[in-house]
């Protein structure tokens, strides 16, 4: 890679795999299509569950995308009344394939962005970042990941971030942060001296009016941003 711009960090789940909707709200538009009569809120609680027994899961820093969405889709429903009335195999597809084909519509980006940036995943995770980003073919697109379950910290700790740009060797070139939470992507990236891109739907608005340096709707918009 010849005359490097500098780097782009990027979050993975609401970044990558969809354009800044959270897991809990795809979750639960699955839930719904499926016939899950529980409200988001009620809904939500029982996602925040799953998220506290995932990372007890014994094995889990070597499953793969699938596997995880199917095994928190099944932590989920046990927490739900009306869990075990619905398929969780017709939520799972669901899920899986919305992620899938927003992923495959960002690898032209990541394959062109990679030209002249070097690329790192910074994400709140659960120690299997790798095998989902390999079985996703992401992997081949990005020189470091900071895998939160893996490093020890999460975001918005300013260590996680440091930790992607250690491993990159990132010295003085400019960075450049990608995510679509405010809180624990753009505020402390921007506080570390990053260039932030916010990935929101237009109507969300920013809780500080110095920040982000751009706003995007869809990932694709950030080849419009940075030169190439």
């Amino acid at each position: 890679m010849n005359g490097v711009r500098g780097v782009v960090l990027f979050d993975f789940g609401g970044t990558l795999d969809a354009d800044g909707a959270r897991w809990s709200v795809r979750f639960h538009a699955a839930y719904v299509t499926a016939g899950g009569q529980q409200p988001f809120a009620v809904f939500e609680e029982a996602f925040r569950a799953s998220d506290r027994a995932l990372v007890r899961v014994t094995g889990i820093s070597t499953l793969g995308f699938r596997a995880m969405v199917d095994l928190q889709a099944a932590l989920v429903l046990a927490h739900l009344p009306d869990g075990r009335a619905l398929r969780r195999e017709q939520i799972v597809d669901e899920f899986h394939a919305a992620a899938l084909a927003v992923i495959r519509r960002n690898q032209e980006l990541l394959a062109r962005l990679q030209q002249s940036y070097r690329l790192a995943v910074v994400s709140n995770f659960t120690g299997n970042l790798g095998p989902c980003l390999e079985e996703l073919d992401l992997m081949r697109y990005f020189s470091a990941v900071a895998d939160s379950g893996r490093v020890g910290v999460t975001k918005p700790d300013p260590r996680l971030f440091r930790h992607a740009l250690e491993s990159l060797g990132a010295k003085s070139e400019p960075v450049w942060m990608v995510g679509d939470n405010f809180e624990a992507d753009i505020r402390p990236a921007a506080s570390l001296g990053m260039q932030t891109a916010w990935l929101a739907p237009p109507v969300a608005r920013s809780p500080d009016a110095g920040l982000p340096t751009v706003r995007l709707t869809t990932l694709t918009e950030l080849a419009e941003v940075l030169p190439s």
